[in-house]
């Protein structure tokens, strides 16, 4: 049994809080789950979080990073974010850079030439 204390959990936490998912207990794993195994046994699974709310959710996790909200970040900032977003796969997402630029309260092309300043 899969407990909050056991070592795999600990260790593994960090990168679960980080993209949203979620340990199950074996008995309640599906075939879409990551398991888990611990000396030879698979003792439960990783559930990653649905695809919607997935920009949402690198938004929050970049402004829990940079400490504060999108908008309000200096010109420097906004391009990290950008970088940081950029590097999590954000962009692959339909209308990401058009979301992301009114998170930020800048226009697309802001969000375009900041992503082409980082593939340059």
């Amino acid at each position: 049994m899969i407990t909050p204390n056991h070592p795999v959990v600990r260790a593994i936490a960090p990168i679960l809080d980080a993209v949203g998912a979620t340990i199950v207990p074996f008995a309640e794993m599906n075939a879409s789950d990551i398991p888990l195994s611990w000396d030879g046994e698979v003792i439960g699974a990783v559930r990653m979080p649905a695809l919607h709310g997935a920009l949402d959710r690198l938004i929050e996790s970049v402004e829990k990073e940079l400490g504060g909200n999108l908008k309000e970040l200096s010109r420097n900032d906004k391009q990290r974010a950008i970088r940081l977003l950029d590097e999590r796969g954000a962009f692959i997402l339909r209308r990401a850079v058009e979301d992301v630029a009114d998170a930020m309260a800048v226009s697309r092309i802001t969000v375009y030439n900041y992503l082409n300043a980082i593939h340059r």
